[in-house]
Order: structure tokens, then sequence, then C-alpha cells
């Protein structure tokens, strides 16, 4: 495929997500101008962020950070906000502070700690949101419903870091009304924290596979990569 045809794809691809978001935001009487698409760009070329970037896109999710450092050193002359999607290891947490403007897969507070720590007091707080493992499911990272008060007060104190939300990532269910479950559970788990934290504005939810599911349940940002990019080789696509 040539690099035209692939930009090509690219731009096209994103008209149809957004269109997909505007209708699913309208069916469920919510302005889609609230539901900010992230393009989930891990393992793709430098050349298909530039054609997502050069069509509009201005958000963009990593997983990995090796990866993410080469894109991110190429691209400083873009007006891009990078968003640090994947699971967090200490030793990683000073490269993620100064590299993200986001960051949604805090699960503990040591991680929350060292980022706070490693994160330049010059710079504008870091975004965080809390990962929840709402289905419980002993294959994912995230804290469980009830310990998201409790870690929230903790990060309170930490006045380089600015909490916005909460992300998960529940399983994919074949029946629709199943799968609004967890993203209703999730509704509910951000309301509860706006009533002590108002400024947390933000519900990372929804794929791919299941973003009709979490707009309708109120996600203010959807992590598309699949749709956008195309299937990722020999990898689930979400």
């Amino acid at each position: 495929m040539t690099i035209a045809k692939a930009m090509h794809n690219i731009e096209k691809n994103l008209v149809l997500v957004q269109k997909k978001i505007e209708q699913s935001a309208i069916s469920c009487k919510r302005n889609p101008e609230h539901i900010t698409l992230l393009a989930v760009s891990k393992t793709k070329p430098i050349a298909d962020i530039i054609a997502a970037y050069e069509y509009g896109q201005r958000d963009f999710g990593e997983n990995y950070l090796q990866e993410a450092e080469q894109k991110i050193a190429e691209l400083t002359d873009k007006d891009i906000i990078w968003h640090y999607i994947g699971p967090i290891q200490s030793n990683k947490t000073r490269k993620i502070s100064e590299l993200f403007d986001w960051v949604h897969s805090v699960d503990r507070l040591k991680i929350a700690r060292r980022l706070n720590e490693t994160h330049a007091a010059d710079k504008a707080p870091l975004n965080i949101l809390l990962q929840v493992n709402i289905e419980n499911e002993p294959s994912k990272s995230g804290i469980l419903p009830d310990e998201i008060l409790p870690l929230a007060k903790q990060i309170e104190t930490f006045h380089r870091l600015k909490l916005r939300g909460l992300m998960a990532i529940p399983a994919i269910h074949k029946d629709p009304e199943q799968q609004r479950k967890p993203f209703a559970q999730m509704r509910e788990a951000l309301t509860q924290l706006q009533q002590i934290y108002p400024d947390c504005d933000t519900l990372s939810m929804g794929m791919t596979g299941d973003m009709q599911a979490a707009i309708a349940e109120g996600s203010t940002l959807v992590r598309i990569g699949t749709a956008i990019f195309g299937a990722r080789a020999n990898k689930t696509t979400r």
C-alpha cells in the first residue's frame, strides 16, 4: 500500500469514527462535542500519526514507553496531546511524567506518588485518571470501585497531579445490555467521585468494539485504534 493510500484510509476512517460518535451521542441525547476521540496509535508508525494529525486529530494514546518516547521526540513540532494508557512500572514513572500530558492507568498510591515526585514543578499539573477494574477481572489491572475514594483522597495532596476522573476496560459482551452494565457502574462511580471532587470531568471508556455502549452510559473520552489505523498484526484488536 502506498503512503498516499494509507493516509487516505486513515482520513476516511477518522470521518467514519467521528460520525459514529456523533450518531451515538445524538441517539442518547448527548452533545457530541462533549466526547473526545483518543486515537490509539500504539505499534503504528509515525507516518500514520502524522496522517491523522493533518486531518485534525490531536489526542493520541500510547501503551509502550520506549516506542512512545521515539515518536514524541520526532513530533515535537506538533501540538499533540499525548496520553499514556498502558500499565505503569515504577521505574518508568519519571519518563512518563516528563513526556505525557495525561496518564490513564494510575492504579495504586505508589505510582501516583512517583508521578508527582518526578513531574516538573514548573509544568502544568499532570492530568491523571484512576484505572478501575470494574468487573473484578483477575487478568486486568485497576482498583475496585470501593477503593476509588480512598485513593482519590490520598492523591489530593499531590499538587503536581490533577485528578480528572476514571478509566476502565470492561470485557467485551455480545449482549448489548450486558455490555452497558459495567459502563453504567463506571458512570455511577464518577458521579460519586464528583460529589467530593467536582473538577473530575473525564470518563475514559469505550473502544472500537464497545464505543456505542460506552457513550450511551456517559463516556467523555473513547479510545479508538483499530477503527482508525486498522488491525495490529498478531494482536487481539479492540
